[in-house]
Order: structure tokens, then sequence, then C-alpha cells
């Protein structure tokens, strides 16, 4: 079932502003549960944990910024 664009700009609202910082302290205490790597390692750690949340959501986001394509002129 697809999301209406106020259901997804909502929801969005709600991932940006609780989920996401959320997953930033799981995240870094995480990461900091291991011996520290060299700074190469650690950097890509974090890019690809930067990404790897967006992918799942990307449906979410799709669109978010535009005008309501249900809008009515």
């Amino acid at each position: 079932m697809a999301l209406s664009y106020k259901a997804r700009r909502r929801w969005s609202l709600v991932i940006l502003l609780i989920a996401l910082p959320i997953y930033i302290v799981v995240a870094l205490n995480v990461v900091t549960l291991f011996d520290r790597p060299s700074i190469l390692v650690e950097l890509l750690i974090y890019v690809g944990l930067g990404v790897l949340w967006a992918i799942p959501l990307r449906t979410i986001f799709k669109g978010v910024g535009q005008a309501d394509p249900d809008a009515k002129d």
C-alpha cells in the first residue's frame, strides 16, 4: 500500500527528527565496542552507516521536497 504525499511528508519529518538521531547514537555506541581501527577504516564504517539508513527509507523521502501532486490548483 502506497503512502499519500501528506503521510510520506509526516513520516519523513518523524524519521529525521527522532529516528535518525537515535540511529546515530546507536551506531556510535556499536562502533565504540570494538578497538579503534585506522582512520580510513573508521571513515568507511561511518560512510557505510550513513548510507545504510537511507536505503530502506528512500521511498518515504522520494518527492517530499516537491509540490503536492494531489493538491488542486
